[in-house]
């Protein structure tokens, strides 16, 4: 084979690992905050301002009426102090899981984004974890806006808040790679509504405006399996100050979430553009 040919013949894939990993996700990461400076800043601010609006009205309004609370752990805190935590988990929540469900969503059935990653040297655990730790920092920079307000307020009860912020970053990672794998499945943007279907339940339910007790048990149940809630008890405890040897058992729980997310994610896209 001349020269030439060799240079003109298309590039084969190595197998094994090379095959899904070369090693630059921040490549994916670089290409996303490039195209986010041309993005409308009042659009991806709106995420920050709704738990802000949230704390506002009911931490500070109904907390005038409602006094204190008590916590998983058995502490009385203000109200305000009980659900701020809450509200923090889902501003990481938010910022994660719209860009890894609408933006993936796009640049996977209309943009061709990946399709064209996947012809470089690039792996789909590479643009896999790209896009997963793209959509962790926007979900970090509502969180850590968030904790500015809450340290303003006087929300934050003990030094054990800064740990709050590794623990948003765990939170944000969990819903990111979660969000990217299921988004990988979904052909029709009508399908993206059950995006909203399953957040919104998490949101008015995961004891984040009142104890998880106040419940049956049965639902209560039901409640300790979903996500929010086990970020909500481990910001909670960590703000508050209140810790608890079960607040592992929530770090567990996302690190799970994480390998799941990225292990369907490669598949998915391994299986989608690879063969």
């Amino acid at each position: 084979m001349t020269t030439r040919e060799m240079t003109d013949a298309p590039r084969v894939r190595a197998g094994g690992v090379r095959a899904l990993w070369a090693g630059n996700p921040w490549s994916v990461v670089l290409r996303g905050l490039i195209a986010a400076r041309s993005s409308s800043f009042v659009v991806i601010l709106s995420g920050f301002f709704e738990p802000v609006l949230y704390l506002a009205s009911m931490g500070i309004g109904l907390g005038a009426l409602i006094g204190d609370v008590q916590t998983e752990s058995g502490a009385s805190v203000p109200y305000a102090a009980f659900i701020a935590p809450a509200l923090l988990a889902v501003s990481a929540m938010n910022g994660a899981i719209y860009d890894s469900t609408w933006n993936v969503f796009f640049k996977l059935n209309y943009g061709k984004l990946y399709e064209g990653m996947l012809a470089t040297s690039l792996g789909p655990l590479d643009v896999a974890l790209g896009e997963i730790i793209y959509a962790l920092l926007r979900g970090l920079v509502y969180a850590s806006g968030f904790m500015i307000i809450m340290q303003i307020w006087g929300l934050n009860l003990s030094w054990t808040a800064i740990l709050a912020l590794p623990a948003v970053a765990l939170i944000a990672f969990g819903f990111a790679s979660f969000g990217m794998a299921v988004t990988s499945y979904m052909k029709a943007f009508q399908h993206m509504d059950w995006i909203q279907f399953v957040l919104m339940p998490m949101f008015l339910f995961s004891a984040t405006f009142y104890p998880i007790t106040v419940y049956p048990e049965w639902v209560q149940a039901l409640v300790r399996a979903l996500p929010l809630w086990h970020g909500v008890e481990l910001i909670r405890g960590l703000t508050t100050g209140a810790l608890y040897p079960g607040m592992l058992w929530h770090v567990l729980y996302y690190v799970v979430m994480i390998a799941i997310g990225l292990v369907f994610t490669t598949k998915r896209l391994r299986a989608l553009f690879l063969g």
